[in-house]
């Protein structure tokens, strides 16, 4: 294992397998591009989609931070999760339970339309299933204005911490709450566009989606 995946700090909260990795992959929809360029620190964030063993970003042909990773130089890519607050007893042991995957290497430029066609499938399928089918593809115009990097999940590992607070033992008799507050990322009951045309609703893949919130101002148009 290279020494720089290891995990130092709290080394009981690692893990190295790839179905823990890949499952923080696939579920966080962010990820933060580090690089260093021109000799300082560049962190950007910026969607990403995992396709088997390789790890898809995407950006404008113009981006300076992706023209700088297709020239090969060496990147850190991060995707954090935060799944709930943790109160303690004492303020120092206040903490969060999150699941977390930092990868290293060098990315690869996409040059082939069908290559970059079906990473933006991917791109699209991994925010709303079923959603490719439906919409215009990238046109050449598009696809050309368009940078795809790949990057093969090779030096990976991840980092989790779950359960309730870990207090001092003399702390467990102080009349405080402690527990945990949990947190997530929900999806709330589409919106229409104001543009929407006339007589087109909302498709049945949205609206078999068990990940959506129903509001009082939910829609179907």
């Amino acid at each position: 294992m290279p020494e720089r995946t290891r995990i130092r700090r709290l080394p009981q909260r690692a893990a190295y397998d790839r179905a823990t990795i890949d499952s923080i992959l696939d579920e966080a929809l962010v990820c933060h591009l580090g690089i260093v360029w021109d000799d300082a620190p560049l962190v950007v964030p910026t969607l990403q989609a995992r396709v088997g063993d390789d790890l898809y970003v995407h950006g404008s042909a113009a981006s300076r931070t992706l023209r700088a990773l297709a020239g090969g130089i060496e990147i850190c890519l991060t995707v954090t999760l935060v799944d709930g607050l943790v109160l303690a007893r004492s303020a120092f042991h206040h903490s969060v339970n999150y699941r977390s995957a930092m990868l290293f290497g060098r990315a690869e430029l996409l040059e082939a339309a069908e290559e970059k066609r079906r990473a933006l499938e991917a791109f699209t399928e991994k925010l709303v299933p079923g959603r490719w089918p439906e919409v215009r593809p990238p046109s050449p115009k598009e696809l050309k204005a368009t940078a795809v990097l790949r990057l093969p999940i090779g030096e990976a590992s991840a980092k989790v911490r779950s359960g309730p607070p870990l207090d001092d033992e003399e702390d467990y008799e102080r009349d405080v709450w402690a527990g945990v507050i949990p947190l997530g990322v929900r999806r709330l009951w589409p919106e229409p566009d104001a543009e929407l045309k006339s007589g087109v609703e909302l498709p049945a893949y949205l609206r078999l989606d068990r990940h959506f919130e129903h509001t009082d101002s939910q829609s179907t148009g």
